[in-house]
């Protein structure tokens, strides 16, 4: 099977390492052709746009930061929708609005192609491990379909349903992570304050009813103030709240919590800090103290 990647960045690139790796033919695509010359060195194909990856490919798969980044692939003259051969499999591993993997399961389906929005979970270590998880949604002939290719990044893959399943499950699961890391900024703000010994502190926070893994991942990090080794760029989860706050609305939920820890994001925007791992929310609460 011939695979397009489209999309190098920390998780586009670990997929694609994996995939030459087991020996798929690969071709990649990224915004920016630099960052993708190692992928290049280790065997893949680099197209110059993101039609000429899809034409030579059996299964194309985009991850990439948001809906416009998305569209910007798809779309338009050089985009994938007009390169892919008739019966390719288009997948978007990306974090997507709703609205938007709605609207590419109708335009694949319109254009005679097949479609799966499989959004993930798992940062730079489990994308170079292959240890990421897919949630998918789409039509069972097609998630099976994918099945060699999902098997080469991922440890497990779920079939939540018909398409924007997936992308529904990721919302949720990103929305609860946003919330929780803003807690725990809070929480660690205070212990601060109070002039309380951090080495006592962050054992009994990690090793106590609070001690979810991502607060396991994140404690120390935000304690320490290290954000410069990105797992996960801040502004990306600002971004996911926003979508999963558009998902509730669509189904008539009001979501106060996570609208406050959307807010608490912005907030370290304005301070810079986008770029930087989510876990640098911290210094917006400290900022704030």
């Amino acid at each position: 099977m011939r695979v397009a990647i489209l999309g190098t960045g920390i998780i586009g690139s670990g997929m694609a390492r994996n995939l030459l790796a087991k020996g798929f033919d690969v071709t990649v695509w990224n915004r920016t052709p630099q960052k993708a010359q190692p992928l290049v060195e280790l065997g893949a194909t680099l197209a110059p746009t993101p039609r000429e990856a899809a034409a030579a490919s059996d299964l194309v798969l985009v991850i990439v930061g948001d809906d416009t980044a998305s569209r910007q692939v798809w779309l338009g003259d050089q985009g994938a929708f007009v390169g892919a051969r008739q019966g390719a499999l288009l997948v978007d591993s990306s974090t997507l609005s709703l609205d938007w993997v709605r609207e590419l399961a109708y335009r694949a389906v319109g254009g005679r192609l097949r479609f799966l929005d499989a959004p993930l979970t798992g940062s730079k270590d489990a994308a170079l491990a292959g240890e990421l998880v897919l949630f998918v949604g789409g039509e069972q002939a097609d998630y099976q379909a994918a099945q060699p290719v999902f098997a080469a990044i991922a440890r497990h893959t779920a079939h939540l349903g018909p398409n924007g399943a997936g992308a529904t499950i990721k919302l949720v699961l990103n929305l609860m992570a946003a919330v929780q890391a803003v807690a725990l900024a809070e929480g660690l703000t205070l212990a601060e304050r109070a002039g309380l010994d951090m080495e006592q502190v962050l054992p009994l926070i990690v090793n106590g009813a609070p001690g979810s893994p991502l607060v396991k991942g994140k404690a120390a990090r935000m304690a320490n103030r290290d954000y410069d080794d990105t797992h996960f760029a801040l502004q990306w989860m600002r971004k996911d709240a926003s979508y999963a706050l558009r998902a509730a609305e669509q189904y008539g939920l009001p979501m106060p919590t996570v609208a406050a820890a959307r807010e608490v994001y912005q907030l370290a925007l304005n301070l810079g800090l986008g770029q930087k791992d989510f876990s640098a929310v911290a210094e917006a609460i400290r900022a704030q103290a």
